[in-house]
């Protein structure tokens, strides 16, 4: 179930790869849709608000928690491609013991500092406290989410994407009968919904484990390997924590751009909230190709390989471009039909859809500069540059806080909605300039003299 994605065409080795990650990130997506459709359709508009309002907190912690272990599975996928066993295992055993100290670090600041920040981020009075709730049962159960990625990211790093998907579908399944049981049976509300999604991650992150020990044994560390090494921690920080604050910052983007949603009512956040779940349900291919570039990547750099990573990345970016009109298309077709999804027949549709489509419309124009921010970003910290991809974030903060204040202050919805583009184009402009240094920085320190000549 290994794949090595040092050799092969890069093109059909990359499509290869990410099919399985589509398919996993969209079921991803269809049991996070699962929360918010019944939660809107069994609870009530304002509890499907009070649910949407967390959205970019949920993305702050789990986008946190998906950077660190990502960032600690580089060093698996690099050593994996220079063929050190030894290495993949030291890697696994340290990720996972700075993973537990993560987990703890997470979880106590989330809970602490939870209710301050919804009252920043002007949550609205009526959806407070179901807010309140749902997003203080995700934080206390965010061991689920990070060992569920770590493990993922582990599999993926040695060319296993097919793994992960099957348990995540388990998952996705669990996740839609625990919210029926709990919602509509049990009659908890916005409280089933948090409780459906840390028990199905919880089972995944489980199931994987069993996995890698029964099935994956170049993956699972032995008894010398248990214990922190220096040099791997420090490798490992070194990548997780950027790429941990990258996600951070650009969750603290989307965190002001749902203040600025927020003061248009709950109308406007259960609208925008919905919109939203389509919209990334049908963008997951993007995302996909950015953690399937994460593992060519690594095991291309592991193997020192730098002409074969250039060469995927133009592979990458044409299949994107592809793949970005398909979706702007199909999330203009799906949108009406889908936002009915999210709300019972006495709320007016009417009133909901101008809201979605003035957020969707102007979106779907930028999915191309979306896309290429995947590729640059994920090629470059899948070679071990963290910083770069980091700044590339705050870039897209830069560009979300400057358009949410402008639109607070003249009180725009519109202009509220603009601060997604306005961050993609933003980042994708720098994180095309820093992968161009990048490759020429690496091409300078790695490439073998005789190889650089004989490709001039």
């Amino acid at each position: 179930m290994e794949k090595d994605m040092t050799k092969g065409r890069p093109l059909p080795v990359i499509l290869k790869f990410m099919l399985p990650l589509i398919i996993g990130n969209i079921f991803q997506q269809l049991y996070n849709m699962a929360d918010t459709i019944i939660v809107g359709r069994y609870v009530g508009a304002d509890a499907l608000a009070a649910v949407g309002s967390t959205g970019t907190i949920m993305f702050l912690t789990v986008g946190f928690s998906q950077g660190i272990t990502a960032g600690f599975s580089v060093l698996t996928a690099q050593r994996f491609g220079a063929k050190d066993t030894e290495g993949v295992k030291i890697s696994v055993a340290n990720g996972i013991l700075l993973s537990l100290i993560f987990t703890v670090i997470i979880s106590s600041l989330s809970l602490l500092g939870m209710r301050p920040l919804l009252k920043l981020m002007n949550t609205p009075d009526n959806i407070f406290q179901d807010a309140y709730t749902y997003i203080m049962i995700i934080s206390a159960g965010i061991i689920a989410t990070i060992f569920y990625n770590l493990f993922s990211s582990y599999l993926r790093a040695v060319g296993n994407s097919k793994i992960p998907l099957v348990f995540l579908v388990f998952s996705a399944a669990l996740n839609v009968i625990l919210d029926l049981v709990l919602i509509i049976n049990f009659k908890m509300g916005v409280a089933g919904a948090a409780w459906a999604t840390i028990i199905s991650q919880g089972v995944s992150a489980i199931l994987c484990l069993v996995y890698i020990y029964i099935r994956m044994p170049s993956l699972a560390p032995n008894r010398r390997h248990w214990r922190l090494h220096g040099q791997e921690s420090r490798n490992q920080l070194a990548m997780g924590i950027p790429m941990a604050l990258q996600f951070a910052i650009t969750a603290s983007g989307t965190m002001v751009m749902q203040s600025a949603i927020n003061l248009f009512g709950s109308d406007a956040v259960a609208s925008f909230t919905a919109a939203s779940k389509v919209q990334n349900l049908v963008t997951q291919g993007m995302m996909a190709m950015g953690q399937t570039m994460a593992t060519y990547s690594g095991q291309n750099f592991g193997k020192g390989d730098i002409k074969r990573i250039r060469q995927g990345v133009k592979a990458a970016l044409e299949a994107s471009v592809v793949y970005a009109l398909a979706a702007a298309v199909l999330v203009c077709i799906l949108l009406k039909p889908a936002l009915g999804l999210f709300f019972t027949g006495d709320v007016d549709m009417n009133s909901m859809l101008p809201w979605a489509k003035t957020y969707i419309y102007m979106s779907v124009i930028f999915y191309i500069p979306l896309s290429s921010i995947f590729v640059f970003r994920n090629t470059m910290q899948g070679c071990g540059y963290g910083f770069l991809p980091m700044m590339g974030g705050v870039s897209e903060l830069v560009a979300r806080l400057v358009v949410a204040m402008i639109s607070m202050a003249v009180g725009s919805y519109a202009l509220a909605c603009f601060c997604d583009p306005a961050a993609w184009v933003t980042a994708a402009v720098f994180t095309g300039v820093s992968y161009l240094f990048v490759m020429k920085d690496i091409r300078r320190k790695y490439e073998r003299p005789e190889t650089a000549t004989s490709e001039k």
